[in-house]
């Protein structure tokens, strides 16, 4: 499972060399984005023409790779900068089947005032 329950997934923004596998993922989290490969957080990675993704994450024994590409279209993807995002996990399986993951998002319930 790439995702489970309380794991945080964090999208890398800029594209990286779909040459790379476990070993070379890991060092791109660590050495450009400054976070831990072994956290258990999920990574998503994207290939430059955005038709791929690849997910990297620790699930307690090692590290496990998914990749994916889209035969038609493209990948949503944030605009090209520096750094990460964090998304939620609707976002993230939206992002996955290849569905606008901007898109997707959860209505803020106001706390009420008084019960009824």
């Amino acid at each position: 499972m790439i995702s489970p329950g309380g794991t945080r997934i964090v999208v890398a923004t800029q594209a990286v060399d779909f040459r790379k596998g476990h070993d070379g993922l890991a060092a791109v989290v660590q050495n450009e984005l400054g976070l831990d490969p072994y956290s258990g957080v999920a990574y998503v990675f994207r290939a430059k023409r955005a038709d791929r993704i690849k997910v990297l994450w620790f699930d307690g024994t090692g590290l496990a790779l998914a990749y994916k590409r889209l035969e038609v279209g493209r990948f949503a993807w944030p605009a090209v900068r520096n750094g990460v995002i964090r998304l939620t996990r609707a976002q993230f399986e939206a992002l996955f089947e290849g569905l606008d993951w901007r898109r997707a998002w959860s209505p803020r319930v106001r706390r009420p005032r008084t019960a009824a």
